[in-house]
Parts: structure tokens; sequence; C-alpha cells
């Protein structure tokens, strides 16, 4: 069985709190060309998480070289999975906003950017991943018995594979 990546929970929450400020400006500056641009770089970042996993994101990048050396090593560690899904639904409502401003309907860019910038926020503020509680929903409602499940718990850095916790996601091996 492949290991499954792990990742330090503090990225992607850093992530969110960035995310939050720049739909925030999308939501202050819409309906404008300034907004549209903004969205569809969100668009691109969500995009890139939900393809590569959200550790391979410039927010990412980011918190791996500037945050993450100032900070104590984590104490436990996260499945990336529900993090990439959250990406996948970022996605889905950045697109359907980007959409809604191109076509002049502005309202459902504003709404769509709305509810990304409350999922968002929920994560920066409270620690609480919409997409990543949706992720369990889903895989809860559609098991797939090819696949292991992801465990519902993190796991202390004590118990990864690897010591070196500064840098990208952790590789943890799974019991077969």
């Amino acid at each position: 069985m492949p290991a499954t990546t792990r990742i330090d929970p503090r990225g992607p929450r850093f992530a969110a709190t960035l995310t939050t400020v720049l739909l925030a400006a999308v939501l202050l500056t819409a309906p404008s060309g300034t907004a549209t641009t903004l969205l569809a770089v969100q668009t691109v970042l969500f995009g890139i998480g939900a393809a590569a996993g959200i550790q391979h994101t410039p927010y990412a990048w980011l918190f791996k070289t500037v945050v993450r050396p100032r900070l104590a090593p984590p104490t436990e560690i996260e499945d990336a999975g529900p993090p990439r899904f959250a990406q996948a639904v970022g996605l889905g409502f950045a697109v359907v906003a980007v959409v809604g401003f191109l076509s002049g309907a502005t309202t459902v860019g504003v709404v769509a950017t709305g509810f990304a910038l409350a999922a968002a926020f929920l994560n920066a503020a409270f620690g609480f991943c919409l997409g990543c509680e949706l992720y369990l929903l889903v895989r809860r409602a559609f098991p797939d018995s090819a696949r292991p499940t992801a465990p519902r718990t993190t796991t202390t850095a004590r118990t990864a594979t690897t010591e070196d916790t500064s840098a990208g996601p952790i590789p943890v091996a799974t019991k077969g």
C-alpha cells in the first residue's frame, strides 16, 4: 500500500487566512475588473490545490519557507485528502463566481464568492474546515472498498516515519 500524504494542519489554516483576505477584497471591489482578476487568481490557486494537493500551492510554499521555520514542530499531522477535497469545493464556487462576474450576473458572482469566503473564514478563524467535513460525509456515504479509508484522527509527529517536519508533506507508511 502506498504511503498516505500527511501535512502540518497549520499550513491549510494559513492558506485559508490568505484566501479569506483575497476573497474579502473581491467582495469589496466587486463588480470590477479588479475583483474578477483577484477571483481568477484565487480560482487558479484552488485549481492547483485540487489537482496537485494543497501542499503544492504557492500559499503552502510561503508557509513552508517563511512561517513554518518560525514555529515549533507540529504536535500533530493530518491526511492531505480532506483539504485537497476542500480545495476542489472552493474551485467549484470560484468557477461559478468568475462565470457570474464575466457574464454580468453579478449577484451570482457575489453569492458564490461569499460562500467560498465563509468556508475559508471558518477554517482561518476557527480551524473548522467545512470542505474537509464534507469530504468525510461523502466518504461515509460512498465508501470505496478498493481504497483504504483515511484515518479519522490525527497522528502525532512522533509516529511519523520522517523526522523532518520543516518542509512539505510528511509521509507515513500505512499498515497493510
